[in-house]
């Protein structure tokens, strides 16, 4: 009997040796490899935004783009290649002229791989760590971003078309998409809460000011003097009135029927749907769309990483090692 115990031990131990281990997302990720790693993001990002207040949203969109297709994996920074017949994510049609400040995640990269002596630290890893510092920078709440992503060494247009939600949907696509991606509707509502910072180009608001009836009709006129039926489509209005603080004005817009994106709106009707009571609650109690906003973003974070040994760390976020 001891004989047979032993080997069944025996055998456990070996499967379990035997069974490929895997890494998981951590806060201390970088504590032993490279322990000034955030603190060199957190200064690339405190000077980007000094420069330009704008940079702050530009980065939280970049991560929220780069998680919503395929995960969160860096796939969004690789450039189109003609000379390999390689197309990505960055010409589809909802990031073409909608994402930018590319160059600051460039610069990022170099300043952490410089403070690193070495490249260990992934391109989706900083999109994380950028989004984050950003929203503190502007007024947002701080949070442990969980790290050890590595970056897709491929990129899929027809994904991106597939998987970011437009500013057009309604409300029931917007939920369905979220939920798509293992999301659900206290994540839809406190994620659309990033646009208290942050522009809309004309060509995403148009159809709003001019068709829809659930909007305030001086927010629409005012609007219609910078984004005309025809033309002026780079024109820019803030996604909120205080478009350079992260914090609750978005949705008390929102009462006023004054959100500028069809999609914004969709997400308060005063019709006492479980939307609308955490668009109210949110205005009266900031610190719970903070805490809501900070589990969201985890959430989002969380969405399909690659974890060794897949993937790979970027030398250069635009191209593939």
């Amino acid at each position: 009997m001891a004989t047979r115990l032993i080997f069944v031990l025996f055998i456990i131990a070996a499967t379990v040796l035997q069974t490929p281990t895997h890494a998981q997302l951590t806060p201390d990720h970088y504590n032993l490899v490279c322990p000034g790693a955030l603190g060199a993001i957190r200064n690339e990002v405190s000077k980007a935004i000094s420069k330009e207040r704008r940079t702050g949203a530009s980065l939280l969109r970049l991560h929220f783009h780069d998680c919503f297709v395929n995960g969160c994996d860096g796939s969004v920074l690789l450039d189109d290649n003609p000379k390999t017949n390689f197309t990505g994510e960055k010409t589809a049609i909802p990031n073409l002229n909608s994402l930018r400040r590319f160059d600051v995640v460039d610069k990022i990269k170099a300043a952490v791989d410089k403070k690193c002596k070495a490249s260990v630290v992934s391109c989706a890893d900083i999109l994380a760590v950028a989004a984050r510092d950003s929203i503190e920078i502007l007024g947002g709440p701080r949070y442990n971003v969980l790290l050890g992503r590595r970056d897709a060494r491929n990129a899929s247009f027809s994904d991106a078309l597939a998987n970011l939600p437009p500013p057009f949907f309604n409300f029931s696509q917007l939920l369905s998409s979220f939920q798509s991606h293992g999301l659900n509707l206290t994540d839809l509502v406190a994620l659309s809460g990033g646009h208290t910072i942050g522009l809309a180009r004309c060509t995403t608001f148009r159809s709003r000011i001019y068709n829809d009836t659930n909007i305030n009709t001086v927010f629409a006129g005012r609007l219609r003097g910078t984004c005309p039926t025809t033309g002026g489509d780079n024109n820019t209005q803030p996604l909120d009135p205080t478009s350079e603080r992260f914090d609750t004005q978005y949705f008390a817009s929102l009462l006023q029927n004054r959100g500028l994106l069809h999609s914004d709106q969709e997400l308060f009707k005063n019709q006492g749907s479980a939307s609308d009571k955490l668009v109210l609650q949110y205005i009266r109690s900031p610190s719970t769309f903070f805490r809501d906003f900070i589990n969201s973003m985890i959430n989002m974070g969380n969405l399909k990483p690659l974890l060794a040994p897949n993937g790979e760390i970027r030398k250069n976020c635009r191209v593939v090692n």
